[in-house]
């Protein structure tokens, strides 16, 4: 707050400013108003008194049915007149009562009308939230860098819970709020109890014990953890940091319910979801029974339509197989008439045919008896060509054989084999080629010796031509 002392109010005008109604004439003393003498003041002060914060003790406090807030801010030596109009009221976030430390953001005026001196609240907070908010801000940010409150680390929670986990004290009338929540959306739900302290000197230890004893037991699909509202200093248990911790540890899906829907906690940060109470809490952890049941007829009323559909389907193809399925004696009644039928047709067919051609092969045969020369004198002119034939062929299969022998004398007597035998042999080269002269041998070269009685392969060693 500003030191300096006021300054003087000034004495005289400037000549070219006229005078407010009522002054003296030119040349008098100057002469002010009493409502422009308290709007002078008001903007000197206001000039003069930047927002600043002021800490003091409530007293006369008055609620306006217009929703302003008309009250005394004091300490032990002063006090001075406040007021909170409604667009600011709404925001405070609580009541203030008789008694309560707390701190205000204020313009310093003064109420022209009545000329008094006062103090224009934009904000109030309880004596000492400053310094709780600081802390606040200081391990949310801690524990947001730590990954705490990561988005993709929160559990979705279960479509159908069977057993709901409360921590919160067995006093406390949001217990109340959530049993009847529970017991007039979700009968069928059981309901574990948690016990705890809430508030109040080592009430956020408890806390976490009671999440970590529920987190142990593993006995609940969900789990809240709920009070009722009131100020920073009741709810400030549920921003401690091991009840976060503890939160994010649970194995089951945690929702918070702390306080009214303005108060925020490091715990509702921590929790899978948050619910703005702790009635709302237990609306989100049970779907109501009516909703399920709901649910349920029309699954049912679908699967019913779809029965009805899959038999009327069924019902029309038997009825269509059975316009196509037919007594089997009669089928074969109707069948064995069609193989008469056919029957009687097949030999008639083939009757008519082989009658026709009997009698045309008899008329042929007739035609052929007529027609067939006589061969008797033929037959022994047969005969004897056959003899005659048969004489010349053995007197020329004679001649075949006897120039046939000689022919293969001649040849045995040109037969290279007995060449061979009589101790010659056939030189020839490793292609194949009869070697004739020496001059077709290398040295150093191999050639094939065919004997008589087989072949071998020779190497020589030189070749000196000789003509004996």
């Amino acid at each position: 707050m500003p030191t300096d002392k006021f300054p003087p109010f000034p004495t005289a005008r400037p000549r070219a400013e006229a005078l407010p109604a009522g002054s003296a004439s030119e040349g008098g003393p100057p002469m002010l108003t009493v409502s422009a003498l308290n709007q002078a003041v008001a903007r000197m002060l206001e000039r003069n008194f930047p927002l600043i914060w002021v800490k003091g003790e409530i007293s006369n406090f008055t609620r306006a049915a217009s929703g302003h807030w008309y009250f005394n801010l004091k300490d032990d030596g002063a006090q001075v007149r406040a007021v909170m109009f409604k667009g600011r009221a709404q925001y405070a976030g609580f009541m203030p009562r008789e008694g309560d430390k707390v701190e205000v953001r204020t313009l310093v005026t003064l109420y022209a009308p009545r000329g008094d001196y006062q103090l224009n609240v934009e904000a109030i907070r309880r004596s000492g939230v400053g310094d709780l908010y600081a802390a606040f801000v200081q391990l949310k940010e801690r524990l947001e860098r730590e990954g705490l409150f990561a988005r993709e680390r929160k559990r979705p929670l279960p479509g159908f819970a069977r057993r709901i986990g409360i921590v919160t004290s067995p006093q406390a009338a949001a217990l109340r709020d959530v049993l009847a929540t529970l017991r007039r959306r979700a009968p069928h739900v059981e309901v574990v109890l948690y016990p705890t302290p809430v508030q109040g000197e080592g009430a956020a230890q408890r806390i976490a014990t009671a999440i970590q004893t529920a987190s142990a037991r593993a006995e609940c699909d969900v789990l809240l953890v709920c009070r009722g509202g009131g100020s920073i200093e009741d709810l400030w248990s549920f921003n401690e940091e091991v009840v976060a911790r503890a939160i994010v540890a649970a194995p089951m899906p945690v929702i918070s319910g702390v306080g009214h829907e303005t108060d925020f906690t490091i715990a509702d940060f921590a929790a899978d979801l948050r619910a703005p109470t702790p009635t709302a809490a237990a609306e989100l952890a049970a779907t109501a029974r009516e909703d399920w049941l709901a649910e349920l007829r029309g699954h049912a009323g679908e699967l019913t339509r779809a029965l009805r559909r899959t038999l009327a389907d069924r019902a029309q193809n038997m009825d269509w197989l059975a316009r196509r399925l037919v007594n089997p004696g009669a089928t074969i009644a109707h069948e064995r008439v069609k193989l008469a039928a056919l029957q009687t047709r097949l030999s008639h067919a083939n009757r008519v045919p082989l009658t026709r051609m009997r009698h045309r092969l008899q008329q042929a045969a007739t035609h052929l008896a007529h027609q067939m020369p006589d061969t008797t004198h033929a037959r022994r002119d047969l005969a004897e060509l056959a003899r005659r034939l048969q004489d010349a062929q053995a007197s020329r299969q004679a001649q075949q054989r006897q120039a046939l022998a000689s022919l293969n004398a001649q040849l045995e007597l040109l037969n290279p084999q007995r060449t061979l035998e009589r101790g010659y042999a056939i030189v020839s080269d490793r292609q194949g080629r009869v070697l004739h002269a020496p001059a077709e041998l290398a040295a150093r070269s191999e050639i094939t010796i065919r004997l008589a009685q087989g072949s071998a392969e020779v190497g020589i060693a030189s070749v000196q031509p000789r003509l004996d």
